[in-house]
């Protein structure tokens, strides 16, 4: 039996309260202060006069940090770019892995979830420093080629420099990817598993070949999958935060890392906040964007 909204208002109104109401308090309300706060100024060192002005938007377009927002989309595109090369064998692996296999694989790539982002940033900081473990296995191969040059009366290769792998471009990058190479696998993995393998068998009886039938049959088909994984591996790159703090250097931050220091350190909230609601514009535009692009094309008549 179907329940009406029009012949059950109370029933939907009670189990509709209780979390609309968590909504509004912890989430709609604050959001809006801080929108309100991205129109006003600082008055004193702890006062904000909200005054309707737009001088914090028009400050968070100049150069500086117009550089900083392209960069920050820039690193975020690299990231999903990255996430998507890689991801997609990937999640193909597990689709046509057996269902035993499949469990384990789908269980590793959920487990990075079950440990704190803190946690997985600091062990790849081990992983990178100077000292760090792949600095220390290039060590040790550079000294055994050095044995080797020895034992073959070659001149000596010279003294191994460790490679300077944290606090630049190149980490923030890497570990962007470590961090959000999970949110692309499994929507690719949700979308190749609903796949009609019968099409894929019928283009390579037709002799289409591996290759061709993944870059015309499977890519196309799987296009719903990929979109929603750019969308949200691209958005939560765009506004990371703790990554680029703890892995970049002075030229690597982010525009999250520029509106974490007008909320603290300048004490310039009304800015941060301009800063905030610039980024989350940004974010609405993409996710238009992605929902225009995967909007099914109306059926021209025959």
């Amino acid at each position: 039996m179907e329940l009406s909204w029009t012949k059950a208002k109370a029933v939907f109104a009670a189990a509709l309260g209780p979390p609309l109401f968590w909504l509004v308090l912890f989430f709609l309300a604050p959001l809006a202060i801080i929108w309100a706060y991205s129109f006003g100024h600082n008055v004193g060192l702890t006062d904000i006069a909200i005054t309707g002005t737009f001088k914090n938007y028009i400050r968070a377009v100049e150069p500086l940090y117009l550089k900083i927002f392209i960069k920050s989309a820039w690193v975020a595109a690299l990231t999903t770019g990255l996430c998507l090369v890689i991801g997609f064998p990937v999640a193909l692996a597990i689709t046509f892995a057996s269902e035993k296999a499949k469990t384990w694989l789908l269980l590793l790539i959920m487990l990075p979830f079950w440990t704190n982002l803190l946690i997985r940033t600091y062990a790849l900081i081990a992983v990178l420093r100077t000292e760090g473990y792949v600095n220390q296995s290039l060590g040790w191969l550079w000294k055994g080629g050095q044995g080797l040059a020895a034992l073959l009366g070659l001149a000596p290769i010279g003294d191994f420099t460790p490679l300077e792998l944290l606090h630049n471009n190149f980490a923030v990058v890497l570990g962007l990817v470590y961090v959000h190479l999970p949110f692309m696998v499994l929507p690719l993995y949700s979308a190749l598993d609903r796949l009609d393998r019968s099409l894929m068998e019928a283009s390579l009886d037709l002799g289409a070949g591996h290759i061709r039938t993944l870059l015309r049959v499977v890519v196309p088909l799987a296009l719903p999958g990929i979109a929603s994984g750019v969308l949200i591996t691209f958005i939560p790159a765009l506004g990371a935060y703790l990554t680029p703090d703890l892995l970049g250097g002075p030229d690597s931050q982010m525009i999250a890392n520029v509106i974490e220091r007008q909320f603290k350190r300048a004490n310039d909230w009304p800015f941060g906040a301009a800063l905030s609601f610039v980024l989350m514009y940004l974010t609405f535009i993409a996710i238009a964007i992605q929902a225009l692009l995967s909007r099914p094309k109306p059926r021209e008549a025959s």
